[in-house]
């Protein structure tokens, strides 16, 4: 069971791309996010789709060929587990400098490229994000990081996370804290179904290129 094959789609991936499991004393399934956790384990695709599929269809019975208790809200346990991890890892960035908060210091920290990543709380305005969306479509053009942007969590949640009130923008600087707290991100996001505003930029920047070439 050390294989790190995914027990719903039978595809063989890397750690960071999945989820372990095992099963605790009480024959319920824990999830074990840190790989650390003692005795036999499985693995399921990081996505909560595959999370709740594996839960609904008796994969983990199957997996640990045994009777185990399933946790009812298991996807829910492990996005709130994924959630805790980036918001413990915002909180240590904070402390170290390497979070820039307010609009006008992530437009600044996005056009320096000195910011690894964008969050925007669930309540920012359309405009807000529109006019960092910008700065960091500028900052590609100019051969600088195409830095990705997410909305995760609740203005409250941040606030609460990087010690200030209505924190609507934040940037995660460039460095070894900024850096772990990218990866948590990437995961929770990956979690939650990918997310559509960074797809979009994405896309919209690489369309503009192809069109300033096909000029060319």
């Amino acid at each position: 069971m050390n294989d790190r094959t995914c027990i719903v789609t039978r595809k063989h991936a890397e750690p960071d791309d999945l989820i372990r499991f095992v099963v605790g004393p009480d024959s319920a399934v824990v999830p074990d996010l840190k790989r650390t956790l003692p005795g036999r384990g499985c693995w399921v695709s990081a996505e909560r789709l595959y999370v709740d599929k594996a839960a609904a269809k008796g994969h983990f019975a199957r997996a640990f060929k045994r009777q185990v208790v399933v946790p009812p809200d298991l996807g829910a346990m492990v996005d709130a587990l994924l959630a805790k991890a980036v918001l413990g890892s915002l909180g240590l960035a904070r402390k170290a400098g390497m979070v820039a908060l307010g609009a006008a210091k992530v437009d600044g920290a996005v056009r320096s490229g000195k910011a690894v990543a964008v969050l925007h709380a669930a309540e920012a305005s359309e405009d807000g994000v529109r006019k960092i969306s910008q700065a960091r479509r500028a900052t590609v053009h100019l051969g600088g990081p195409a830095i990705p942007a997410y909305k995760l969590f609740a203005e409250a949640e941040l606030g609460l996370a990087l010690g200030g009130a209505n924190v609507i923008h934040a940037a995660v600087l460039a460095s070894d804290a900024g850096r772990a707290v990218l990866k948590r991100m990437v995961a929770l996001d990956r979690y939650r179904g990918g997310s559509l505003d960074d797809l979009a930029m994405l896309a919209a920047v690489a369309g503009e290129d192809d069109a300033a070439e096909d000029v060319e």
